[in-house]
């Protein structure tokens, strides 16, 4: 079963892409005492995440945080050299990016699909929450595009 609006995230850790390489980061460490726009994508560099979902964040991101938004974070099942790269081609500065390669926190949350027929393997839902303090405030999950969790979706919701 999926998380639900009212739920606690779940305690997983994430990599993100430090100085000297991949660190790990807790949901404690992104979410605790903060309010936060986590969006997911299947899968980095991939079209409707690169042309359309991450660059909404990224054209957003001042705007978004201007309604108290304290950071936005953006997580796709892959490692943090993936996420790093293609945040540095995405101009995602404002955004960090947390690789979840194994599904961890996907599979956690319910918000995991099976795309190995494909060739993908496991990837997330593309979906967008609203966190405060560790709970959800507002789920969206597209099932088809990006409607439901772009980055102005998100802005109309805050």
């Amino acid at each position: 079963m999926a998380i639900q609006v009212g739920d606690t995230l779940p305690s997983v850790t994430f990599k993100v892409m430090g100085d000297k390489g991949p660190e790990s980061v807790t949901t404690e460490a992104l979410f605790a005492g903060k309010k936060v726009v986590l969006f997911a994508v299947p899968g980095a560099f991939t079209p409707g995440c690169s042309l359309t979902h991450l660059p909404g964040f990224v054209v957003k991101a001042d705007e978004i945080k201007a309604k108290g938004v304290d950071s936005i974070v953006c997580t796709a099942v892959n490692d943090a050299f993936v996420m790093d790269a293609w945040g540095k081609a995405q101009n995602a500065d404002e955004i960090i990016m947390a690789g979840d390669g194994s599904a961890t926190f996907a599979k956690a949350i319910g918000l995991d699909m099976d795309l190995t027929e494909g060739g993908l393997g496991v990837r997330s839902k593309r979906y967008a929450m609203i966190v405060d303090d560790g709970r959800v405030e507002l789920l969206n999950v597209d099932d088809k595009g990006v409607d439901k969790s772009s980055a102005e979706t998100i802005l109309a919701a805050l």
